[in-house]
């Protein structure tokens, strides 16, 4: 605890930070790129009756469309250039991690260093682009069809709007790639996902002003708001405590002798994260699930009686909902696992390098060792996200808590939050090393 504290309070160091003037630039620039981003996402689409697209949005509430708004900061429920959000090119990013596990020359290309990362991400731009031009093109179809008793969400109807909606979308999304790219190169911390963040976080105060609204009408008592915010609280730090866990395995490497010197003999770690999948499980299993919720709200009753029954069993926290709900998350937490964490090569890298875990011999064994232990660790990590995705739930259908608890959104908010104080972190460790080493030269003039 004494070591987190003093880490904590060096990353707030004010008297540091008032020296970092590249610090300082750095985190300007962060905050102009997402001041911009918040602004695009009042710029509407052409062509759209804002009235009527608000009484459609207030029926699909729930659905599948409530989600992503959520991650757009409001911006699909306003039908703005940037209704899509970053959400393609996060697709396509994932698609392609996919893809590299499976596809031997995608998978050669990760091993070429550089020049292949700078490939796949190029690969992943043009995916981003084709799944936007897609995406835009389903929403300028969806939003003709749609209407109130105010009448039809789109003024005029046509190959011009659907043409002008697409360009609109896909550009806005092109664009937030690269200030997301342009935040991680000259600002502080990962621009895609600070994106996120504060598209989740804009949606907050609201949220928060109406859960006071209904204390003050009664319909949540006092106690009962303090214990949400008491919950809210543990959470977070349960959050922290499980994203920061890790179980650390040693390595051994040999010793080695070269001429008349020994080489080699010391020992490392190799970190194993209790939550190696991160979001990616609660992300995938909402979407399937919200997927016949929206359908269903989209056929303004037209939809067949079978799909009418399965919308109300998996609807919000019913039974059947919270039990597929938490197997889907289960299912992905493992089946991501295995792709982001391949044990017979970390294996192969260690026997490779000469390092060994003490007590298992190095090859198939070692493998076989990881594997068991990332086992482990993988069912812990799905429970511990199937607890904190299933709360909010419990919270919305049985005390109509009005904002998304916990879940998804709060593990995003808190992982991103980690990240970026960690990297002031590191940029105040570069200024202060930087001070140290301009001083010592000129000590060594002096003399």
């Amino acid at each position: 605890m004494a070591s987190a504290a003093e880490q904590l309070a060096s990353t707030f160091n004010f008297g540091a930070f008032a020296k970092a003037t590249e610090l300082k630039k750095r985190l300007w620039f962060t905050l102009g790129a997402l001041i911009i981003y918040r602004i695009g996402t009042y710029i509407p689409l052409p062509g759209i009756d804002p009235t009527v697209l608000s009484d459609v949005f207030n029926q699909q509430r729930g659905g599948l469309l409530d989600m992503f708004n959520m991650f757009s900061g409001g911006a699909l429920e306003r039908m703005t250039i940037f209704a899509l959000n970053i959400m393609p090119y996060i697709s396509a990013a994932i698609i392609m991690q996919l893809m590299t596990a499976v596809s031997p020359r995608l998978e050669a290309l990760k091993k070429e260093g550089e020049s292949g990362r700078k490939k796949i991400n190029q690969y992943t731009r043009y995916g981003t682009v084709l799944l936007a031009t897609v995406q835009g093109y389903g929403i300028a179809v969806g939003l003709e069809g749609l209407g109130s008793s105010s009448g039809s969400a789109v003024l005029d109807p046509g190959i011009f709007f659907r043409a002008t909606t697409v360009i609109s979308l896909v550009g806005g999304t092109i664009f937030l790639m690269w200030l997301g790219e342009q935040i991680t190169q000259r600002g502080v911390g990962n621009g895609i996902s600070l994106i996120i963040f504060s598209g989740i976080v804009a949606n907050l105060p609201v949220a928060l002003v109406s859960t006071l609204e209904l204390g003050k009408t009664g319909a949540l008592s006092t106690i009962f708001i303090l214990f949400l915010m008491i919950m809210a609280v543990a959470v977070i730090a349960f959050i922290v405590f499980v994203e920061r866990a890790q179980r650390r395995l040693i390595v051994q490497y040999p010793k080695r002798q070269m001429g008349n010197k020994m080489f080699g003999g010391e020992s490392s770690h190799l970190p194993l994260k209790l939550n190696t999948a991160g979001v990616i499980p609660p992300i995938f299993a909402s979407s399937i699930l919200l997927m016949p919720l929206t359908i269903a709200g989209f056929s303004g009753g037209q939809s067949p009686g079978w799909l009418g029954e399965v919308t109300a069993l998996l609807g919000p926290g019913q039974p059947l909902y919270l039990l597929v709900y938490i197997s889907m998350i289960v299912f992905f937490a493992f089946f991501y696992t295995a792709i982001v964490f391949n044990p017979a090569e970390t294996a192969d890298n260690l026997k490779k390098y000469g390092g060994f875990i003490p007590g298992i011999r190095p090859g198939k064994n070692t493998a076989d060792y990881l594997d068991f232990v990332l086992t482990r660790l993988t069912v812990a990590g799905a429970a511990y996200l199937a607890i904190v995705c299933v709360l909010p739930e419990i919270l919305r259908s049985q005390y109509a808590v009005p904002f998304y608890f916990g879940g998804t959104s709060l593990l995003i908010v808190v992982s991103v939050t980690m990240d970026t104080v960690a990297q002031i972190h590191s940029h105040l460790l570069a200024h202060q090393y930087e001070g140290l080493i301009k001083k010592s030269k000129l000590r060594g003039r002096r003399r």
